[in-house]
Parts: C-alpha cells; sequence; structure tokens
C-alpha cells in the first residue's frame, strides 16, 4: 500500500511523507527538525527509513528544518539545479549534507520514483513532485505557483492524489490588511493558487481519473478551511462529481496530520 501524509501545510511550513513497503521520502522540510521527528513519530516512521528529501524550492517555509533534519540523519536532499544553487547560496547547504540535482528524468528512491515539473513561483527554479509508488499508485505535490502551468497539467495528469495549493481568497487578499506589494506578489502568475483557480484545477482533476484530492498551503492570513473547502467541493458539483462517490475531498493543515493510504 502507499500512503501519503502532510505533516505541514500552511504558508508557515510544509513537508510531506510519502511511502510504501520499501520506505518513502519527505517531500520540503519547512518545519523544525524537532517538529519533523515528532510528527514522524505520530505516524510510526522512523527516520532512518526515509530515504531522501525532495524540495520545491528554496523560500523559509519549505527548508527551515531541512539542514538540521537532513544532517542529523544522513538523508540526501535533491532539488532542481536553481534549487540546489540557491540553498547553497543562502547557506541552507553548507556541506553538512549531500545535496543533488534532479531534472526532468526523474530517480529512484526506496523502489518509488519522483520527477519533478515546473511551477510558476517568484523563487530561482520552483517545481512540484509526482511519486509513481511500488504499488503503481501516482501521488502528486503541486503548490506554490501562481497558475497552472501546462507543464503542470500534463505532470500530474492521471495521478491517484494530489495535493493541490489552495492558498488564498481574492477577496480575502484585496481587502486585507497587507501591503499593496504583497497583495501584488500573491495575486501575480508567480504567487499562489487561489481557491478558485484551485477548484478549476481539481474539477479537471477528477474528469481525468483522479480520486483523492488534499487542498493544501492554505494562508492563514487570507483563507479559511471551510472556504477553501466548499470552493473546490461547489466546482465538483457543477462538474457532476459526488463525494465520496467519485472522490474524496479533504484539507491539510498544521495541527492534525492528513494521512491517505492508497
Amino acid at each position: 500500500m502507499a500512503r501519503f501524509s502532510s505533516l505541514f501545510s500552511s504558508s508557515s511550513g510544509n513537508c510531506s511523507y510519502i511511502g510504501s513497503a520499501k520506505g518513502g521520502i519527505l517531500i520540503d522540510a519547512g518545519a523544525s527538525a524537532k517538529q519533523i521527528n515528532l510528527k514522524l513519530d505520530c505516524i510510526g516512521v522512523n527516520p532512518v527509513d526515509i530515504g531522501a528529501i525532495f524540495v520545491t524550492h528554496e523560500h523559509s517555509d519549505h527548508v527551515r528544518g531541512l539542514r538540521v533534519f537532513a544532517s542529523k540523519h544522513k538523508i540526501p536532499v535533491y532539488a532542481t539545479q536553481g534549487t540546489v544553487d540557491a540553498l547553497i547560496s543562502s547557506g541552507v547547504a553548507n556541506g553538512s549534507f549531500e545535496i543533488n540535482p534532479v531534472d526532468c528524468e526523474g530517480i529512484e528512491v526506496n523502489g518509488q520514483f519522483i520527477v519533478p515539473f515546473r511551477t510558476s513561483h517568484d523563487s530561482a527554479q520552483s517545481c512540484g513532485f509526482v511519486v509513481s509508488t511500488t504499488d503503481d499508485r501516482k501521488i502528486a505535490v503541486a503548490t506554490d505557483t501562481g497558475y497552472v502551468t501546462e507543464e503542470t497539467k500534463a505532470a500530474v495528469k492521471g495521478c491517484d492524489l494530489i495535493l493541490a495549493e489552495s492558498n488564498h481568497d481574492i477577496g480575502m487578499v484585496r481587502n486585507g490588511i497587507y501591503p499593496y506589494m504583497l497583495k501584488r506578489r500573491i495575486l501575480s502568475d508567480v504567487g499562489h493558487l487561489s481557491n478558485i483557480d484551485c477548484s478549476n484545477f481539481v474539477t479537471d482533476l477528477v474528469k481525468n481519473g483522479t480520486t483523492r484530492i488534499v487542498l493544501g498551503h492554505l494562508s492563514k492570513e487570507n483563507n479559511i478551511p471551510e472556504l477553501a473547502f466548499q470552493t473546490s467541493k461547489s466546482a465538483l458539483d457543477c462538474a457532476g462529481a459526488v463525494q465520496f462517490r467519485d472522490y474524496i475531498l479533504s484539507v491539510a493543515g498544521d495541527s492534525e496530520i492528513e494521512t491517505v493510504v492508497l
């Protein structure tokens, strides 16, 4: 069986575990090493069974615990070349752990095959990942993108499960307390995916066979879990898809672990 666990998912920190019979991987390490260890213990995973950490991009909410966690447990790290360079430049990658670039040809770790795909975000070379597990399941992580690129659509089509970004409500951003430039960044094509854009994205996914959708990377200031959930569910309702028959929709956060077994 394949297992996906969202350990942390918000604008404050992000980290997901994907595993199967031979072990697993982490995608991002955006919480402290101590917090990551505690969450892994909660799902019964020993860090020694993690074959690698894959990093989507260099922003702190995705790499906050990377150096300490990877160094302590001697876990290799993979990211796009641009992200590798950014992590070295910032000092996050300081030689205390192994770090390697991964390209569109992908790499096998613990029997799982991991392939990156480009996303549209204001970072060096952001990406999402598609993980093909040992039992022929496909799991995708697609967050931190201002819009859904054609490459993203092609990469995640037919995945069994996806962690999809539903970062903000547009009205909450526009009417909120953030300064104008930050609002402009969030709403731009290199910012974050809105609830509405996410709802259109997941509707297409369900039409193409995706059955498990986890909404993630919600902004604590510009979103509400129930609002994100209802926006996507309403779009799926309009498309004729039925919750618990055609798909199961849930929302990931920081306080509770969202686990899906496929």
